[in-house]
């Protein structure tokens, strides 16, 4: 059933977004390094690679660039129309071709590169690829200032591995323990109100059994 509504949704998306799409794809045609599309290796369902699409907003050889995979608020690597495309989130949405295509779902936990996703504890690690990866989930809402709390940290690649990355996988396996149709649907409408009306509400009063914040992130999570 959710692989309906997978299909159905994205495709409806899609076609809503389609005035929108073209547009964005022509002005990184002919702006920046000229890349539309961005193409990353992100592990999946099983543990296995595949291709996540994304509209390109960053330098093209950022991976190997300052924090590799991690990146910044307001990171020199970020294009400057890609900074707008970061902030709304429309980057992402490319994505929606992934979920047509069977790699990840509308939502799930979201899909990591290798060096990141090893970054999870074993445990966490294990229920994270028992399911499709996600365009959205529980960790990405929380998580969706995570560039901000990056820099602010004076570590940002011991914070990342050490908090946030021990956080994110408690919150993802409370996901997988807790999936079913209701829960992937008030995700899919918590999502759709945070893109709106950012900030108006708290998923922890959707959500009220969710793992307890750690005190490291209790000023930048509500």
């Amino acid at each position: 059933m959710i692989r309906v509504f997978d299909i159905t949704l994205s495709l409806m998306a899609l076609f809503i977004l389609l005035p929108v799409l073209l547009p964005i794809a022509l002005v990184l045609k002919f702006t920046g390094e000229g890349e539309v599309f961005f193409y990353q290796a992100r592990v999946g369902k099983k543990g296995i690679s595949f291709r996540l699409i994304k509209f390109a907003t960053m330098l093209r050889d950022s991976p190997n660039i300052g924090t590799g995979t991690v990146t910044l608020k307001n990171d020199p690597r970020v294009l400057p129309f890609g900074r707008l495309l970061r902030a709304t989130k429309i980057n992402e949405l490319p994505q929606l071709l992934n979920v047509i295509f069977g790699d990840m779902s509308l939502i799930g936990p979201r899909p990591q590169t290798r060096r990141c996703f090893d970054a999870f504890k074993l445990e966490h690690q294990k229920y994270i690829v028992s399911v499709k990866p996600g365009l959205s989930g529980i960790g990405s809402i929380i998580f969706r200032n995570e560039e901000e709390m990056l820099q602010s940290a004076e570590n940002a690649n011991l914070f990342y591995d050490t908090i946030i990355m021990n956080y994110k996988g408690k919150v993802e396996k409370w996901y997988v323990e807790n999936l079913d149709l209701k829960t992937y649907l008030k995700l899919i409408i918590f999502t759709i109100i945070i893109v709106i009306k950012p900030n108006s509400i708290s998923v922890y009063d959707w959500f009220s059994d969710l793992p307890k914040i750690p005190d490291e992130l209790s000023c930048w999570i509500k």
